[in-house]
């Protein structure tokens, strides 16, 4: 299986969620969001494909993380494979988050969307809005985007917010 990327793996990153992380940068987004941060991102041909199996061995080999982060481009426009990369990472104990356009509600609705979701400790949701953008929010770029334990919300059937 086979998973589109805008670019390779950026490593220690620390603003893609809590402590140092591995980001995998999905390619293709449908939102077209104003003032998107990587608009480069969003064409669905562009960037390059890249086998499952090979991704996930060359996140393992990084050393000194504290998860993987799925950005992009649009993470849930290829949820089979991004669940397969996840999958394999939550095995290994990896902590994983996701930034998406969509809602937590849309997604759970998508049976491909909520297989992933499976494997996602921290969602990001929820358009980017330029005209509620601020740089005093911590780990989204807008108020309206909600930091989503995904887990704890799988279980109680609603939203619980992550603190």
């Amino acid at each position: 299986m086979k998973i589109r990327l805008a670019s390779p793996i950026t490593i220690d990153s620390v603003v893609d969620g809590k402590g140092l992380r591995t980001v995998i940068w999905c390619q293709g987004c449908p939102h077209n969001c104003e003032g998107c941060h990587n608009p480069d991102t969003q064409n669905f041909t562009s960037g390059f494909e890249q086998e499952v199996d090979e991704l996930v061995e060359s996140i393992v080999k990084v050393q000194l993380q504290s998860g993987v982060t799925f950005s992009g481009g649009e993470p849930m426009m290829q949820p089979a494979s991004c669940a397969a990369v996840a999958e394999q990472l939550k095995v290994r104990g990896v902590n994983i988050w996701c930034y998406t356009g969509f809602t937590f509600e849309e997604l759970i609705k998508k049976p491909d969307c909520l297989q992933f979701l499976q494997y996602i400790d921290v969602l990001i949701d929820g358009k980017f809005d330029l005209a509620l953008k601020s740089y005093d929010l911590v780990f989204k770029g807008s108020a309206n985007q909600r930091v989503i334990d995904v887990q704890e919300s799988l279980r109680q059937g609603s939203v619980v917010l992550f603190e």
